[in-house]
């Protein structure tokens, strides 16, 4: 009497369990697919805060200069990117954040105040940064108050930690 191999027994009682069938390929894909959508949003929420950083330095840096600015003048500079002798008198700074997600602006200028607006650039992901496409600091006699805002509308300076926390 033949006794079969013992490889030959496994063969015969699984060969056809190899891999997944396709309905079980369609339900992983699905799984992955409900997860994704779920955690895509979320995540990006987060990379948009993250790139708030880039507007807290760009207006630092336009602060910075405005001091430099206001010991040598009697006012404070009404445009960044306007040389020191245009008119308005500017900072002679790019209009823009380092890597082009805000666009930087200067209003309101006097010899005691000005306000620093950075507004997510058009066509970057920071437009969809919902209620802080506007970050803004308002300097007044010395007093540093800090503001957000939608793309339009009126600026939320009660809530500053919204939008400026780190």
């Amino acid at each position: 009497m033949h006794i079969p191999h013992r490889s030959a027994i496994l063969c015969k009682t699984f060969g056809r369990s190899r891999g997944f069938t396709l309905i079980e390929l369609m339900i992983a894909v699905a799984v992955v697919a409900i997860l994704v959508s779920i955690a895509y949003p979320s995540f990006m929420d987060s990379v948009r805060k993250g790139r708030r950083a880039e507007a807290f330095a760009a207006i630092t840096g336009v602060q910075q200069a405005q001091e430099r600015f206001r010991a040598n003048k009697t006012s404070y500079a009404g445009s960044v990117t306007n040389a020191a002798s245009g008119d308005p008198p500017g900072l002679a700074l790019s209009g823009t954040s380092g890597s082009g997600l805000y666009d930087l602006a200067l209003s309101d200028a006097t010899a005691l105040n000005y306000v620093i607006t950075a507004s997510a650039a058009s066509g970057k992901s920071q437009v969809n940064d919902t209620g802080c496409q506007r970050l803004v600091m308002k300097v007044e006699s010395g007093v540093i108050t800090y503001g957000s805002g939608a793309a339009s509308g009126a600026i939320d300076y009660t809530d500053a930690k919204r939008c400026w926390s780190k």
